[in-house]
């Protein structure tokens, strides 16, 4: 009877010596378990992006034969057949051990049965978890934000961003842009935008570094922070609004290590003033809604006034013809193409649209006229919506800008095509003067004539205050190619 009493004791210690081994096994079941619950709902909400908001029969068929609506069902098939062989994986084994330890009674040779059998289930497991990320069909396939473009040029769109999107993004600037727990950011971007919301809060997180997190851009709060930071983020009006303070000089910015700009393009004289005061060389990068960052002016090496560098890690940039979609040689001109895991998914409820512009080859068009260099920096020319066509000539709008900021008396310039009866389009020029400056127009035409083809001339000029811009310093070209529509017309009439 004392045997038997010390068998049962002995088997509930046993027992209760196997419940951490147990929990061990479950939570990576239970993990699985609730990544297919949750990769089930992403691939109902994911696939219902494909189809419009009143769908016929017609429409429903050219989704279903649509590529990309093909290579999405193909991926998820993929990740629910993956998901079901790991869980199996794990179960298979633990049932049988379960099981023999049941009927046999014999609990210390099962918990031996169990052990082994668990690690030849991880021995099954991590090679199809790394297969799986490898495909990107864990959580870094899962949605992670629906951000809205900034509709400078349209409608705006609800951009799908992925939990891989943004960690790709993230790990791509903080080997690119050296940031380091030691790093602290001076943060004053608005967060309903990508650039403060995801760019600076993600990449400072991943790094394990501090932020000061400021609610707004204001220049006196900006100033006293400055000497407890070493890296800022901002749009090309936080760094002139900056310069016009005699404050900020070299004591000041002494602790910086790293000043990046992006959101809008910075005028090459500002670059220069700012290099001449604080003797920290601006970094510019390019990037959107639709992919966080593409391409950045390196770190370590030549920051090319006027240009936004070379494409990140990981990501491929390419100039093609904005027709034919034929990638062109290095110099030209042309659009904008990008590709890599920072890439959006999709256009919320909006197919028709990602047809457009997200190809099945995972190039997105930016919707951005771009030239790279021979040796890779990619400079912007505008977008392609702002392109001028006059008389048949192509005139990218920038190329005059440049002309025009470094024309005595200007502060910036923005150019748009204004309707013209006889040329389709015609060159308007907005300037901005500088403070107690009055522009010289006769000097200004004089110069263009000299410098500037006949057709690329400004037909009309007007001087205002400032230029409309947008929370994030994005001149709206849209508003001045409104409020100018009719000039040409009505010295027509």
């Amino acid at each position: 009877m004392i045997a038997s009493r010390r068998g049962r004791i002995g088997n509930l210690l046993t027992y209760a010596a196997m419940l951490p081994l147990a929990a061990f096994f479950l939570a990576p079941v239970l993990w699985l378990a609730s990544l297919a619950l949750r990769t089930q709902a992403e691939i109902f909400l994911g696939a219902a992006r494909f189809f419009p908001e009143a769908p016929t029969l017609a429409n429903f068929v050219q989704v279903i034969t649509d590529g990309g609506f093909r290579t999405y069902l193909w991926n998820s098939v993929k990740l629910s057949a993956l998901g079901a062989a790991g869980a199996v994986a794990f179960a298979a084994p633990a049932a049988y051990a379960f099981s023999r330890m049941r009927f046999r009674g014999r609990p210390a040779l099962m918990m031996a049965i169990l052990s082994v059998q668990m690690v030849s289930g991880l021995v099954v497991l991590i090679p199809l978890y790394r297969y799986m990320d490898r495909l990107g069909l864990l959580e870094t396939h899962l949605g992670a934000a629906l951000l809205y473009t900034s509709g400078t040029t349209g409608r705006s769109k609800g951009a799908m961003l992925t939990q891989g999107n943004l960690l790709s993004n993230a790990e791509a600037l903080v080997e690119s842009w050296c940031f380091s727990a030691e790093d602290v950011l001076l943060h004053a971007l608005p967060i309903f935008h990508s650039h403060g919301l995801f760019v600076a809060t993600n990449v400072t997180l991943l790094a394990g570094g501090s932020l000061i997190f400021l609610p707004r851009f204001d220049a006196e709060a900006v100033l006293a922070q400055l000497p407890r930071a070493t890296t800022m983020m901002g749009v090309p009006t936080f760094y002139t609004r900056l310069l016009d303070d005699p404050r900020f000089d070299r004591a000041l910015t002494a602790h910086m290590r790293l000043f990046v700009s992006g959101s809008a393009p910075l005028l090459a004289e500002t670059h220069r003033a700012f290099e001449a005061r604080t003797g920290h060389r601006i970094l510019e990068r390019y990037g959107m809604t639709e992919t966080s960052m593409n391409i950045s002016n390196p770190y370590e090496g030549d920051r090319r006034a006027g240009t936004v560098g070379l494409p990140l890690p990981g990501v491929e940039a390419r100039v093609c013809d904005p027709e034919t979609r034929a990638a062109l040689p290095a110099g030209e001109i042309g659009m904008l193409h990008v590709r890599g895991p920072n890439v959006f998914q999709g256009y919320w409820n909006m197919p028709e649209k990602t047809r457009e512009e997200l190809l099945e080859d995972g190039w997105f068009i930016t919707g951005d006229l771009a030239r790279i260099d021979p040796d890779g920096y990619v400079t912007i020319v505008g977008r392609g919506k702002d392109l001028i066509i006059s008389g048949g000539y192509n005139i990218y709008p920038k190329e005059i800008e440049i002309f025009l900021d470094a024309q005595p008396g200007v502060k910036e310039s923005a150019v748009v095509g204004a309707p013209h009866p006889d040329f389709g389009e015609s060159v308007v020029a907005v300037l901005v003067p500088e403070a107690g400056a009055e522009i010289d127009l006769a000097a200004l035409d004089a110069a263009a004539r000299t410098e500037l083809a006949g057709f690329k001339r400004p037909r009309h000029v007007a001087i205002l205050d400032a230029l409309p811009r947008n929370t994030m310093g994005k001149v709206q070209k849209a508003d001045l190619r409104t409020r100018y529509a009719g000039v040409f017309q009505h010295k027509a009439g």
